[in-house]
């Protein structure tokens, strides 16, 4: 599933915010689905197609309905990172739920960053709020 539109938004949502590589992901019953991705493995694209909740860091993100961070996914011991994850030629990264007009959780922005580093609350916040403009794009 890929849609030109969100594509784009998460080409920008990268761009504006530093980091490499991304995705969006949008609920589809009862899992996740890929919109879209940037700089994601094939591999890892084809792992992520379809995530139930609760599974990797969109699915935790969903589930908690709160931002998942590390601040490495090569060394990560939390448990919240997949294996599959460490294709990403990535270290931090964050999952991102958002939230529709009645709050509920419809999808998950992934974005993830070149440098190893602790995304704090404030940053994790001031992500999510960006993140919240690609439901405009979720049909």
């Amino acid at each position: 599933m890929s849609d030109s539109g969100i594509d784009v938004w998460l080409e920008n949502f990268i761009v504006t915010h530093g980091g490499i590589a991304g995705t969006v992901h949008v609920r589809s019953g009862d899992a996740l689905a890929i919109a879209a991705s940037r700089n994601v493995p094939p591999k890892v694209v084809g792992v992520t197609r379809i995530i139930p909740k609760g599974k990797g860091m969109a699915g935790l993100a969903w589930e908690r309905d709160r931002p998942v961070a590390t601040c490495n996914l090569q060394t990560d011991e939390s448990g919240d990172v997949r294996p599959g994850a460490r294709a990403v030629d990535a270290q931090a990264a964050a999952a991102l739920p958002i939230r529709d007009a009645s709050g509920d959780v419809r999808a998950v922005v992934g974005i993830a960053f070149s440098e190893e580093r602790v995304l704090d609350d404030r940053e994790l916040e001031d992500l999510q709020r960006a993140a919240a403009s690609v439901i405009e794009l979720i049909r």
